[in-house]
């Protein structure tokens, strides 16, 4: 099995340079957090962009979505930004025959204590054994995305009807 990676920014790849937290979305974090835990899979990363969920608009989803219907692999990862991960999944939902991963970060991948790493641990996982469709691995669950919803107040995801 080869996965393909796909990055679009997000909290996962922020660079915070002061105390009034003026942030830059930096290079993918997933390709080192992949290589230093040794995987034991094939897979590639291509970034296509570096942009915070809250920027992004139906253009950038657009250009996930063709990015993944145009991938050779089934087996899709992508990180994400936690604000807008819900709009892309929708975007993606009729992308036949693949298994799409969406996950992110509530705190940045180069902060100790990062959800970053848990994460991307759960949505290889999940990209390997759920069959084709859209999910969302975010706190140590596969979510499908309709039942989703990021609590901002909790800084976690949780069934809609919680």
């Amino acid at each position: 099995m080869k996965l393909r990676i796909f990055t679009t920014g997000g909290t996962i790849d922020k660079l915070y340079f002061d105390a009034r937290s003026e942030y830059q979305v930096g290079e993918p974090q997933i390709s080192g957090i992949l290589h230093d835990v040794g995987v034991a899979f094939d897979y590639e990363v291509q970034a296509l962009m570096r942009k915070d969920s809250l920027e992004m608009n139906d253009g950038d989803r657009e250009r996930i979505r063709e990015a993944v219907s145009a991938a050779a692999e089934d087996r899709i990862l992508i990180t994400h930004g936690t604000d807008t991960m819900l709009e892309t999944a929708a975007a993606l939902a009729k992308v036949p025959g693949k298994t799409m991963v969406l996950t992110g970060a509530l705190n940045p991948a180069r902060f100790q204590g990062s959800d970053a790493m848990f994460n991307i641990g759960c949505a290889v996982a999940a990209a390997q054994v759920c069959p084709p469709g859209v999910y969302i691995a975010m706190n140590g669950r596969i979510w499908n995305p309709a039942e989703v919803r990021k609590n901002v107040q909790a800084n976690r995801f949780e069934a809609v009807n919680s």
